[in-house]
């Protein structure tokens, strides 16, 4: 899988942007963001084992669901999402349980590129420079990179 996450901190702001590209259509991008079967088998690490509390990618709904390290180090994660529209647009929120009282809020578009290609931009917006500077340290770049090389894994190998 040739494409890249791009991962932009910009100097003096509080946000990350990211941007991901990806051979399949909005429709299946989507779906692997939605059901939370698929969303088990590519959020994350490799090396962690994901487990979902609960998911409702829709507007109103809440998802917390735990990432354990081969250690056996639970990272737990939380939110609310505020906007969903069905292969367009999510507005999130993001907080780790290690980091208490530190929330993010994401803006995710998914773009329809033509010939069954789709492309995912994103923002997530943090309540001070600090925050930001936490988790653009924190790995977060590998992970995600990782993690949407095995979101095309499975679209490859599913049938969404």
């Amino acid at each position: 899988m040739s494409n890249a996450l791009t991962l932009t901190v910009p100097e003096g702001l509080p946000f990350i942007d990211f941007e991901r590209e990806f051979d399949f259509p909005v429709s299946e991008v989507f779906r692997a963001h939605k059901d939370p079967e698929l969303l088990a088998q590519w959020l994350g690490p490799r090396r962690m084992a994901m487990s979902i509390d609960h998911y409702d990618f829709r507007t109103g709904g809440s998802y917390r669901y735990t990432h354990t390290a081969p250690d056996g180090t639970a990272y737990v994660f939380n939110g609310v999402f505020h906007t969903v529209r069905e292969n367009d647009f999510a507005i999130q929120t993001f907080e780790f349980d290690g980091y208490p009282d530190v929330v993010s809020i994401e803006f995710l578009t998914f773009e329809d590129l033509g010939g069954g290609r789709s492309r995912l931009i994103a923002r997530a917006v943090y309540p001070s420079m600090e925050a930001r500077d936490g988790m653009a340290q924190s790995g977060m770049e590998g992970g995600m990179s990782e993690g949407y090389q095995r979101l095309e894994e499975v679209l490859t190998g599913a049938k969404v």
